[in-house]
């Protein structure tokens, strides 16, 4: 299939999106889809996008299938930084954002920036960076269950759906406020594109071709930390889109990192965006996290892609 032909389907799945759900009544029937559905439709494309190409870009760095944001702690650093908001009970930080939002993207990049410190390390080998990132993520879920200790049963639950990952009804102000963070994700990630298609063949081949390893290593992790900790600051983590969206586009364009960067970005634009029309058809008089319906597609998926590229 070529990009091009992708591309199309992909905007048609996104044009229709917004219209996917139950039947509206005429009163209001404006207000929900121009105010509600179609800013859920663009923030789910924003972060379908971002993560998927971070996903796309880790893939390519760690020479690994299943390499994703958790592999440098990103998501790990955000629950602990939501986690800790949610104990304190604050509703807003200063400058108004909700205070869930913007601990969850402190968090996220303190994580990614310890790690991004250790890949910038002239001697570093991607297994240590790896290593780093499991080091991370690790004490920060301990961080994390130490603090459910100490919440009551509200903040619990709060905990339990902001984990779920989901899409808020942020409106248009949000998807402003996201735009700048996914767009100098992506812009900065697909300007690696041509160092990462030489990535293919190991870091060794990557330095003797003139490739400054170290500091597309540090660039990219440090782009993807950004993207990621901005995408799970308003949603929370949303499992599996960074995995599977670089795996779909990987088995029908290829594995040329010119097509796969961005035929991630689009596809992953695309299929969050029908995942979150999904979650508001699936049961009558209620709304499922997106989070719930990306973890129940991708699981039996990723298995089928698994299976298929052994056999």
């Amino acid at each position: 299939m070529k990009l091009w032909v992708l591309v199309a389907i992909c905007v048609v799945a996104c044009t229709v999106a917004p219209f996917i759900g139950p039947g509206l009544s005429a009163n209001s029937a404006d207000f929900i889809f121009w105010q509600l559905r179609v800013p859920r439709t663009l923030m789910a494309m924003l972060v379908g996008g971002t993560l998927s190409l971070v996903g796309a870009v880790y893939q390519s760095l760690f020479a690994n299938p299943l390499a994703a944001p958790s592999t440098v702690g990103t998501t790990a650093g955000a629950t602990l930084g939501a986690l800790v908001a949610i104990v304190l009970g604050a509703r807003l930080a200063p400058g108004g954002l909700p205070l869930i939002t913007a601990a969850a993207f402190v968090g996220a990049l303190g994580v990614s920036f310890i790690v991004a410190a250790i890949a910038a390390g002239r001697r570093v080998r991607m297994n240590d960076v790896v290593l780093a990132g499991i080091a991370c993520s690790m004490a920060a879920g301990a961080l994390a269950t130490g603090l459910q200790f100490s919440a009551d049963s509200a903040e619990l639950m709060a905990a339990t759906r902001w984990s779920l990952g989901h899409l808020p009804q942020v409106g248009y102000s949000g998807v402003l406020l996201l735009t700048p963070f996914a767009l100098v994700t992506v812009a900065g990630l697909l300007a690696l594109t041509r160092a990462l298609e030489v990535f293919i063949a190991g870091e060794e081949h990557a330095e003797s071709q003139g490739v400054p390893v170290r500091r597309v290593r540090t660039v990219a992790i440090g782009l993807g930390a950004l993207g990621v900790a901005a995408c799970v600051a308003w949603c929370g983590p949303i499992a599996f889109v960074e995995l599977i969206v670089p795996h779909l586009v990987r088995r029908t364009l290829g594995v040329s990192r010119r097509v796969l960067l961005p035929g991630s970005v689009v596809v992953g634009a695309a299929f969050l965006a029908l995942c979150d029309a999904s979650a508001r058809v699936l049961l009558p008089g209620r709304e499922l996290p997106v989070g719930v319906v990306t973890a129940a597609l991708g699981t039996p998926l990723l298995v089928y892609l698994v299976a298929r590229g052994r056999s």
